[in-house]
């Protein structure tokens, strides 16, 4: 486990949704903390909580209760805008289905996080390329993503998170569209990038093949945390 700063905090993170006059428990007190360096797996079965938890700890979602600090700063009672710009700041994000945009190059799909952040023109270009060649994709700058394979996508994806180069990466089900080989290789990435620039990375998966490079294994169960963190290196 790293012995890195911690850069991302959740402390006693509750969350209740209202369906009407029913209200519904998502998570009940959770506390985690994730270091510099660090990439925990978030495992559980379905509907157990995880992707409202990485919500949250993304603040794209308020806790009902409890708080989450990112990079030390706290952030339940940030209204949006703020909020946004903690995102923009500090967090990348990874998704099951890419949500790459199909009429856009690679180059062009991993220049709008920088767009997002005011950055244009030659030097969004060449950080652009700088994050596709990072993750091995040096000879698709100008190809759509219907003409990659999943993982080429899931690729360019990781690119767009990283080239803002955010402290913190969170993903969602990387590698739930990819074969066992392919996800393997996505994950060793994702690892590599934590261990050699310190970033802190969570991963909600269902994928038991990719605890192997996971320092620690945290299972949600029922929107709590089911046991003490499990270490796996």
């Amino acid at each position: 486990m790293s012995s890195g700063p911690i850069q991302l905090r959740a402390s006693g993170v509750t969350k209740t949704f209202s369906l009407g006059k029913v209200e519904v428990p998502a998570l009940g007190g959770v506390d985690m903390a994730v270091a510099a360096g660090e990439v925990v797996l978030l495992m559980g079965p379905s509907g157990s909580g995880k992707t409202t938890l990485i919500s949250i700890l993304g603040c794209i979602l308020a806790p009902t209760a409890g708080s989450v600090a990112v990079m030390g700063r706290e952030t339940a009672a940030l209204p949006e805008a703020e909020l946004a710009k903690v995102r923009l700041a500090h967090i990348g994000f990874i998704f099951q289905g890419y949500n790459l945009f199909p009429t856009l190059f690679a180059e062009e799909n991993v220049r709008v996080s920088l767009d997002l952040r005011g950055v244009t023109g030659r030097d969004a270009v060449e950080r652009s390329r700088a994050a596709l060649a990072a993750v091995g994709l040096a000879d698709k700058f100008r190809v759509l993503p219907r003409d990659l394979s999943g993982g080429q996508k899931q690729r360019v994806a990781i690119a767009r998170a990283l080239v803002a180069e955010p402290e913190i990466l969170l993903a969602d089900e990387p590698t739930a569209a990819l074969d066992s080989e392919t996800g393997k290789s996505v994950i060793g990435l994702l690892r590599n990038l934590a261990v050699t620039h310190g970033r802190s990375v969570v991963i909600v998966t269902h994928d038991a093949r990719i605890a192997e490079f996971a320092d620690r294994v945290i299972r949600i169960e029922d929107g709590r945390i089911a046991g003490p963190s499990q270490g796996t290196l």
